[in-house]
C-alpha cells in the first residue's frame, strides 16, 4: 500500500491497455472550478447517464464518458479506485447521485471508496456516504478467473471453487 491507500494495477484484457495512446486520459477534475468548466460542457443526453471514473495514484478524480474504458481514463496508470459515477443538479450545485466501483479492468474493492470520497471532497462535490452501488471482486484461487461475488454467495461461476472472503484480484498486490 501507498501512503494514501491501495493502488490497483489494471487486470483486464491486454488489447485495451495496448490501445491506450499516452495523454488520452480521462479529464484531471482537481479544484471546484475544474468541475465546472468540465460540467458545462456535457450534453443533456451525457448529462442522463453515468461516467466512467477513475481516481488516480496522485489523489486526483479524473472522468470519461461512459462507454470509455477505465484503463484509459486512467492514461493506462494505477489508480486508486474506479468505476461509474453520475452527477445532478441539486439547487445552485452539482451533486454526486450514484456512485460504483463497477470497473472489470481494475477490480476495485469496495475498500476505495475512502479515496473516491477524498477526491469528491477535493473538488466541492458534495456525495453519498458510500457507494451507491457496491461490485465484490475476487480471482478464483482454482481456475484464476475474476468473479463478480452475488448476493454474499463467494463461489466461482466458472468452476465451482470457493472464493476467499478478503480481496485478492491481484496477485502482486
Amino acid at each position: 500500500m501507498g501512503a494514501r491507500g491501495r493502488s490497483y494495477r489494471y487486470v483486464g484484457p491486454v488489447e485495451l491497455k495496448a490501445a491506450v495512446r499516452p495523454g488520452s486520459g480521462g479529464c484531471r477534475i482537481s479544484s471546484a472550478a475544474e468541475f465546472g468548466d468540465w460540467i458545462a460542457g456535457r450534453s443533456a443526453a451525457e448529462l442522463a447517464e453515468p461516467f466512467t471514473f477513475v481516481v488516480g495514484v496522485d489523489g486526483v478524480l479524473r472522468l470519461a464518458p461512459r462507454r470509455s474504458e477505465h484503463v484509459a481514463c486512467a492514461g493506462g496508470a494505477m489508480v486508486l479506485s474506479a468505476g461509474e459515477i453520475s452527477f445532478v443538479r441539486e439547487a445552485d450545485r452539482w451533486a454526486v447521485s450514484e456512485v460504483s466501483n463497477q470497473s472489470t479492468g481494475y477490480c476495485p474493492d469496495i475498500g476505495s471508496w475512502s479515496e473516491v470520497a477524498r477526491a469528491l471532497d477535493d473538488v466541492g462535490l458534495e456525495r453519498p456516504s458510500g457507494f451507491t452501488h457496491e461490485v465484490v471482486f475476487r480471482r478464483c484461487p482454482g481456475c484464476q478467473e475474476h468473479n463478480i461475488v452475488r448476493e454474499d454467495d463467494f463461489v466461482c461461476v466458472f468452476c465451482g471453487s470457493d472464493l476467499p472472503q478478503m480481496w485478492n484480484v491481484d496477485p502482486t498486490a
